[in-house]
């Protein structure tokens, strides 16, 4: 009787399934093992993807004329957009948005964002039957497309940042802009050497004009300086390199030669400044090493061994300029001195650097605040170029000058964060980088540090492919110390990180 009223007095104790009394974990089904393992392959294929298909953009973005074209930049922007799409669909079954670093970019995003308020129409009015559309931009919607651009290059930046999440994807991803910047040095030269007509594989290139294919010969520069950074620093830097050091050396003759046969002045300059940098910055390494090293003979060969490697590559920069140069490259050197000075025999044709920068100035102090407007410089500019009328400018040449007066004191001021951000970022990634991806972060710089020299003249990041290598120049500075993992290993992290 006891027995059957504690049965009853707990009705449920029957009740309670054996298996919720065991405290260990559920295993999963052969269902849902199947459906992870189904997810973690689909992620690894979209991060896959993604990441070779922004290294497809940066390798073929300068066959079309560096992509200067509507229809090119077109093309560039949406593959880039495409991208982000995936990339969105990747953090949606991923379940997690990780942001990288973005400080270098949150400056490039402003600046699209003013482009954006320039292009805005704020009031209309009609002027003899003409609809008249009043905007901060003297071209509204030259600064859309400008914006549009900036948001095209900013989103490769990042996506760069995020899915270099390794040491082989960060060795492809330099690789990269090496093998453009060879790839457009080699078919320069067979270019200056074999074309005889216009229209020397593309329809566009014409005898004597131009270089590689590039319409200005200046713009090939700036596909060069970055991929000259990046193999000086790892010519001078590596020690772990030993026979690639070889390939460095020829890769860096090579285009210097090209870089000479193109008459660059200003491209010339720049890629000497990028080896004196990274020459000062090699001695300076060796001083901290020495420090520390007390291996004496093996240090003095180290020393011994870098040191004719330096020497070799200067003496091969003389002897290319003397010989590939020639008399071409002194007039050129020659002629940079009239485009800043007075010269008597002006035709008032106001051409030359100096005419034009002049006239930016006017621009940027007629225009202030604001500016007149990023991507409308060509608009406005006329109203302040004092000369025949014969040439109008549609570049300042000189980026700085520019952004002054497109952007205004708006502009101005977004330039001082980035470059602020810059600096912060270079120290981060000197600091906390080591191995390899030190000697890469120090190739960025020396890279950077020749494209900022070369902007003082030319404007060379106006071109869509010098300006992705740029980017991804600080995409490199933004990376996170990565693992260095190994091969065998990447396809089961890559989905995950």
């Amino acid at each position: 009787m006891a027995q059957r009223i504690s049965d009853q007095g707990c009705p449920s104790a029957n009740r309670i399934p054996k298996q919720s009394l065991d405290n260990s974990p559920r295993q999963p089904t052969s269902f849902e093992e199947h459906g992870l393992s189904s997810r973690v392959r689909v992620l690894g294929l979209l991060d896959a993807t993604i990441f070779y298909g922004l290294v497809g953009v940066l390798v073929f973005a300068p066959l079309p004329y560096g992509s200067v074209e509507p229809w090119s930049q077109a093309l560039f922007e949406c593959a880039v957009f495409v991208l982000g799409l995936l990339w969105c669909i990747h953090a949606t079954l991923n379940r997690s948005w990780a942001m990288p670093d973005l400080r270098l970019f949150f400056p490039l995003i402003a600046l699209a964002v003013l482009a954006t308020l320039q292009s805005l129409s704020w009031s209309e009015g009609n002027v003899a039957g003409v609809r008249v559309v009043q905007a901060l931009s003297a071209d509204p919607f030259e600064s859309w497309i400008f914006a549009m651009r900036v948001l095209a290059l900013t989103a490769a930046g990042v996506i760069a940042v995020r899915f270099t999440h390794n040491s082989p994807r960060l060795t492809i991803l330099v690789g990269a802009i090496i093998f453009i910047a060879i790839a457009s040095a080699a078919f320069g030269i067979v270019r200056l050497t074999m074309q005889h007509t216009d229209g020397f594989v593309l329809s566009s290139l014409l005898v004597g004009g131009g270089f590689a294919e590039f319409i200005n010969r200046d713009h090939f520069a700036f596909i060069i300086e970055p991929a000259m950074g990046l193999l000086a620093a790892m010519t001078l830097l590596r020690t772990d390199s030993g026979s690639r050091k070889l390939f460095y050396v020829s890769a860096i003759i090579l285009l210097w030669a090209a870089l000479v046969m193109s008459r660059s002045r200003g491209g010339v300059l720049a890629v000497t400044a990028e080896m004196i940098v990274a020459a000062l910055i090699f001695i300076y390494s060796r001083k901290s090493r020495g420090a520390i090293e007390k291996n004496w003979p093996r240090r003095a060969r180290s020393v011994v061994t870098t040191a004719i490697t330096v020497a070799a590559i200067l003496l091969i920069i003389t002897t290319t300029m003397i010989w590939l140069g020639g008399d071409q490259l002194s007039t050129g050197v020659e002629t940079a001195t009239t485009e800043i000075t007075t010269d008597a025999s002006d035709t008032h044709e106001g051409a030359r650097r100096r005419d034009i920068w002049r006239a930016t100035m006017r621009l940027a102090r007629a225009h202030p605040v604001a500016g007149a407007g990023l991507g409308g410089y060509w608009a406005e500019i006329p109203l302040y170029h004092d000369a025949s009328g014969v040439l109008t400018p549609q570049q300042a040449h000189n980026d700085y000058l520019e952004l002054l007066a497109s952007g205004g004191l708006i502009g101005a001021a977004i330039f001082v964060w980035f470059a602020f951000a810059l600096v912060q970022q270079c120290r981060k990634a000197l600091t906390t980088f080591t191995g390899v991806q030190r000697v890469i972060a120090f190739g960025s710089i020396i890279g950077i540090f020749g494209v900022a020299l070369h902007s003082l003249v030319e404007f060379g990041l106006h071109i869509t492919a010098n300006a992705l290598a740029f980017v991804i120049l600080l995409a490199v500075l933004s990376l996170k110390n990565l693992n260095q993992q190994p091969l065998a290993q990447e396809h089961r992290t890559a989905a995950f990180n």
